[in-house]
């Protein structure tokens, strides 16, 4: 049985020795630098308030199963968990109208939630000000945690199991042999380990240093006060209940509220960012009661008091008794930072976790580290999910100092970072900027969502019939009717799209077929030439990504996948006769599609780029004109043309080369936003969107990319004799050509939610939006569905796929 040493007793450590122990990983150590249980950290502080609806539908499913752990939870002292309710309330029409998206966002997750009028507000939660109240949401089922009692009761459970906890220990380092940890120094000398976890909360980022990794967190203090007594809250709750009002969210004005008897606990997210600094921390929160509490500052606090009396005015009659900056950690997408070390096995981290989804972080973290796959997807909390540039220092405290401030903010979709901008440009971003492109934000890179030169283009295809629908200032919103033209001008002549940011690797060496054959589910070992598309399952069947290989040599292949963390995966299975390199910066690419584009592109060839002599799905490399490129024969927007990929040197020649010979073709620059409508007509998934680990090949659609009759690859097992899937990613069709979607809207089936839709986008070909939705096995082309689309239901239809061309004839011509 490895021995596993758990770094910090706060609320995930303690849930993490409960779910390792509970797996039979009992010979555990749970070490923490203070006192049991109220060790100093975040958890001994924490307001501990718990609502589950998240966008997020694995940081929902986190923080539903902490609701139903902390539920069973029974503790001497009292309750783990009131489960008193949420209400989240709008004052402003914008909050009123995103209360609706977020009840979608809670039916499509499976958590209880209802819209309420002023009247029920008020109904529920007393103090409230009728009159500056427009509306609500109410999740029963959510509530207060009471944060260190959740801890103790979790590692009493451990213990009975094996597992042991040792205050005041520090561990000040990680010893290691061979690229594995052996154990960790303490000082009282080495505690060995199999397996060491680092769940020391905001002093994580700082330990994991000392392994030689970056976690992307910043400690960042967070206001909480209390009030004196509140006159109408006398003699409401008993000393034991605490609480019994919902625990209240005024998100217009950053603020939320929780009742400790009969005073008000309130919290404000209203300040501007408090980075703190670890290594003044001691001496800064000497006068507090503990380090994770630092003093508080009044002047910052002055606006939210104002606010917060005006929304429950019987604070009017009192003041703030008690107060302080609380720490938590902040992370540049908010998400928390599990995973292992990949160059230090038995290195694991859990971090930046709130008490919110603590046992579901630890639920899951468990399994990962007993099953080898959590059952949750975990990829937007993956480890190795940032770019090289997003774990600089400067980029990890501008982006979560960004993300403080926009806790309670309204978020769009589309809505993409504003500071440190520009930092990853294509070769052709001086031309783009001169074609007017509007930029959206990915990975760091620059990306045109569409082109203002293309505007009068517009105006002209819509002034002779192209369908131009009204859509709502929502959907409006980082978007522009110029994208329907950039789409509908591929399907009718050639557009240029810059697919430089498209992550490759290159795979070479003696090795790299049979290393490429374990990894994927398709067959690589084809002809000099070949492209395949194929996936990454986890050894659950799980798709971890969808890539494509092309065997430019026979030793040398050129892997397009989808994030870092297909990097990780790929080097946690390199044998040593394999090179894996990332080759993206050093490259660059250009999607030229359109019936015409091989009109376009053939005169600055000399190889014949016929469909005979270059066949759908591979690949040549030659010259367009002077200029060396690889030609991939692939279309993600379902067209006629290529992927041309060159040297990053050559970028800015290849654009003009391919410019200048489209006029006569009428090319055009086309966008992201066109990019994605094209793909979805023709049924292509996008991986983390409209599928994860938690879904497998067939149920996905993809099951033509798994060859069960190769040799072994990761999953193949767990796909063998696998039962029928219970749900499949299908493509609907909206019936009104002004019905929008942007995903993660709820599906109903009559008054029942049966499913959610992952991504959209409007089709100019057949003048209605088309999404995806996971909806159950059973649904058929002609069934009709509705789609909540913040608050308005819409008709949709489940259509077969592909919407467009479902014959491939414009492919392969």
């Amino acid at each position: 049985m490895p021995k596993v040493v758990v770094i910090g007793a706060g609320i995930v450590g303690t849930s993490l020795a409960d779910e390792l122990t509970a797996r039979g990983y009992t010979d555990v150590t749970v070490l923490d630098r203070g006192p049991l249980f109220a060790t100093g950290g975040s958890t001994s502080h924490a307001p501990g308030l718990v609502f589950q609806t998240n966008p997020s539908k694995t940081m929902s499913a986190f923080a539903r199963y902490t609701v139903a752990k902390f539920n069973a939870l029974t503790h001497p002292g009292g309750w783990a968990f009131n489960p008193v309710g949420g209400l989240e309330i709008a004052t402003t029409e914008e909050r009123l109208a995103d209360l609706h998206r977020k009840a979608g966002w809670a039916a499509a997750w499976g958590i209880e939630g209802r819209l309420l009028t002023p009247v029920e507000c008020v109904a529920l939660h007393p103090l409230l000000d009728r009159e500056r109240v427009l509306g609500g949401f109410h999740t029963p089922a959510d509530g207060l945690a009471k944060a260190v009692r959740a801890a103790e009761a979790q590692a009493w459970q451990a213990m009975s199991r094996g597992a042991t906890f040792r205050p005041h220990t520090e561990v000040l380092g990680v010893v290691d042999r061979g690229g594995r940890v052996t154990g960790v120094r303490t000082g009282d000398g080495i505690v060995d380990a199999d397996i060491v976890v680092c769940a020391a909360g905001f002093w994580g980022a700082q330990f994991a240093k000392g392994v030689g990794l970056v976690l992307p967190l910043v400690p960042m203090a967070h206001q909480y006060a209390r009030t004196g007594q509140i006159a109408p809250l006398v003699g409401r709750n008993s000393e034991l209940a605490e609480a019994g009002l919902p625990i209240l969210r005024h998100q217009d004005r950053d603020l939320y509220f929780r009742e400790h008897g009969d005073r008000i606990g309130i919290g404000n997210y209203g300040h501007k960012p408090m980075p703190v600094d670890m290594s003044a921390l001691l001496a800064e929160s000497a006068g507090e009661p503990m380090p994770s509490m630092l003093p508080f500052t009044e002047d910052d606090f002055a606006p939210a008091w104002r606010e917060a009396c005006q929304l429950l005015p019987a604070l009017g009659d009192s003041k703030v008794e008690e107060a302080f900056n609380g720490i938590f950690s902040f992370t540049p997408d908010g998400f928390s930072i599990m995973g292992e070390h990949r160059d230090l096995s038995g290195f694991w981290v859990a971090e930046a976790v709130w008490v919110t989804h603590s046992a579901g972080v630890a639920k899951a973290t468990a399994e990962w580290i007993v099953d080898g796959t959590p059952s949750t997807d975990v990829h937007e909390c993956d480890l190795y999910r940032f770019e090289d540039v997003a774990r600089s220092p400067q980029f990890i405290m501008t982006t979560s100092s960004q993300a403080f401030v926009e806790v309670y903010d309204i978020v769009h979709p589309a809505q993409f970072r504003t500071a440190l901008r520009g930092l990853r440009t294509s070769p052709f971003h001086h031309r783009q900027q001169e074609l007017g492109a509007y930029f959206y934000e990915g990975a760091g890179w620059e990306r045109p969502a569409w082109y203002e030169a293309n505007h009068a283009l517009a105006q002209q295809l819509f002034s002779h019939g192209l369908a131009c629908p009204q859509r709502d200032e929502w959907a409006s919103r980082f978007w522009s009717p110029i994208s329907i033209a950039e789409a509908h001008v591929t399907r009718e002549r050639v557009a240029m799209y810059d697919m430089t940011p498209l992550t490759r690797y290159e795979i070479a060496g003696s090795g790299a077929v049979s290393f490429l054959q374990q990894m994927t589910t398709n067959n690589i070992d084809k002809s000099v030439g070949s492209v395949t598309y194929t996936l990454l399952l986890d050894e659950t069947g799980g798709i971890r990504s969808d890539i494509t290989v092309a065997r430019l040599a026979e030793t040398t292949f050129q892997v397009a996948v989808n994030s870092p963390m297909d990097y990780d995966w790929l080097h946690r299975h390199l044998p040593r006769d394999v090179t894996l390199r990332d080759i993206t910066g050093a490259t660059c690419c250009i999607g030229v599609w359109g019936p015409l584009a091989r009109g376009m592109v053939q005169p600055l060839c000399s190889d014949d780029l016929s469909h005979g002599a270059f066949k759908y799905f591979r690949a040549l490399q030659t010259y367009l004109g002077a200029i060396p490129v690889t030609m991939l024969r692939v279309s993600y927007v379902g067209e006629l043309g290529w992927e041309i990929y060159a040297s990053a040197e050559y970028g800015a020649a290849l654009w003009d080369l391919l410019f200048d010979a489209g006029r006569e073709h009428g090319v055009i620059a086309a966008g992201r936003i066109a990019f994605n409508s094209l793909r979805i007509e023709k049924g292509y998934r996008s991986w983390g969107t409209d599928m994860t680990a938690e879904h497998r090949p067939a149920a996905a659609g993809l099951a033509f990319a798994v060859r069960m009759d190769k040799d072994d690859f990761i999953g193949k097992a767990a796909l063998t004799g696998a039962s029928e899937p219970r749900n499949r990613l299908c493509s609907i069709v909206f019936d009104e050509p002004t019905a929008v979607a942007m995903g993660k809207e709820p599906v109903y089936r009559g008054d029942e939610c049966v499913g959610y839709v992952t991504s959209a986008g409007y089709s100019p070909t057949i003048g209605r939006t088309i999404a995806y939705a996971w909806l159950p096995a059973g649904a058929a082309p002609g069934d009709v569905l509705r789609v909540d689309y913040r608050g308005a239901r819409h008709n949709a239809r489940v259509h077969g796929e592909p919407v467009v061309d479902p014959e491939m004839t414009k492919i392969k011509r």
